[in-house]
């Protein structure tokens, strides 16, 4: 199964694409989507849908992930973040396949074993569980940690463990 993960955001989308055969999961790809901050809102959101659904048609993913909203101090980043995570989830959707939805602190807990980590614990730990994989920067390795988290949690659905 081919799972995208999509850690959202209007200025940067960090993608990541992994295989996960049983409880073994392989890098396939990962990267980082962007649009022009001197772009009106409309435009770039218009823009993000537009690269994302051709990330979608290249990669034919079975399944997708995407990071859920955290609240921010300013309420306009927050506001911006939910759209572009709007975009991410219709993109998905409209392509198909079946989407889930981790907030920060389970895919923490996922990935490092505690909900608590630290960025640079998550993504140490997304380097150890995709060796070799050259990661294109932090948004994509949040994506990647999504991606993880999903095929985690398919894995427990399958095996008939609920979380």
């Amino acid at each position: 199964m081919i799972i995208l993960g999509l850690d959202p955001g209007l200025g940067t989308t960090g993608w990541g694409l992994i295989r996960a055969e049983g409880n073994r999961l392989s890098h396939l790809a990962n990267g980082q989507l962007k649009t022009n901050a001197s772009t009106p809102l409309p435009e770039r959101l218009a823009n993000l849908a537009a690269q994302l659904e051709a990330l979608l048609a290249e990669y034919r993913p079975d399944a997708a992930a995407v990071e859920e909203v955290f609240v921010n101090k300013n309420p306009q980043s927050t506001l911006k973040l939910g759209q572009a995570r709007g975009v991410a989830l219709m993109c998905a959707a409209r392509s198909g396949i079946a989407v889930g939805e981790y907030s920060p602190s389970i895919v923490k807990k996922a990935v490092v074993g505690t909900g608590g980590a630290e960025k640079a614990q998550v993504h140490a730990m997304v380097g150890r569980l995709l060796p070799g994989a050259s990661i294109a920067g932090p948004d994509a390795a949040d994506a990647l940690a999504v991606a993880i988290t999903h095929a985690h949690h398919l894995a427990s659905k399958r095996a008939g463990i609920t979380r």
